[in-house]
């Protein structure tokens, strides 16, 4: 196994569009719904890759884009929140989603960040056990107010750091 995790930059524009397209072809409602905000998202990361760098990056085995994991500092030092974090689909259950996490807790916590957050949906059973076999607690359940209200309601989970 040769993973490694590689800065943004190191890509060309459209590969994290592409990774979420690809970690959500599960259910084609995913991409109905989110895929205009996955398409500015991957915008505004290549557009900025300094921020890109400094806040996400992409996880490789044997040197092919498997998944990424991004988040969002603007709140920090209080908490940084997890944004998107996916694994591409033929790569699921092999663990690199929960490595890729651990890496992103691990550089998260370089800027002494009292907390993380992280939101996933009800019905993404794998990514609950994900979150929660490396710390993260459930902090609040709450209503889905967005266009992925067909995956269930939210979960919101908590991992502190101190």
């Amino acid at each position: 196994m040769n993973i490694k995790f590689k800065k943004v930059s190191d890509f060309n524009r459209g590969i994290l569009n592409e990774l979420l397209i690809d970690a959500y072809s599960f259910d084609c409602r995913f991409k109905e719904s989110c895929g205009s905000d996955w398409q500015d998202f991957d915008n505004f990361f290549f557009s900025n890759l300094q921020i890109a760098d400094k806040y996400g990056f992409i996880t490789t085995l044997n040197e092919e884009a498997i998944g990424f994991v991004s988040w969002d500092p603007r709140n920090m030092p209080v908490y940084a929140e997890i944004g998107y974090n996916c694994i591409a689909s033929k790569h699921k259950g092999n663990g690199y989603g929960k490595i890729q996490l651990q890496e992103a807790i691990n550089r998260v916590i370089q800027n002494d960040v009292i907390k993380l957050i992280v939101s996933t949906n009800d019905n993404l059973i794998p990514a609950q056990r994900m979150y929660e076999s490396v710390g993260f607690k459930i902090h609040h359940r709450s209503k889905n107010q967005n266009s992925t209200d067909f995956a269930g309601d939210m979960i919101n989970y908590e991992y502190l750091l101190e």
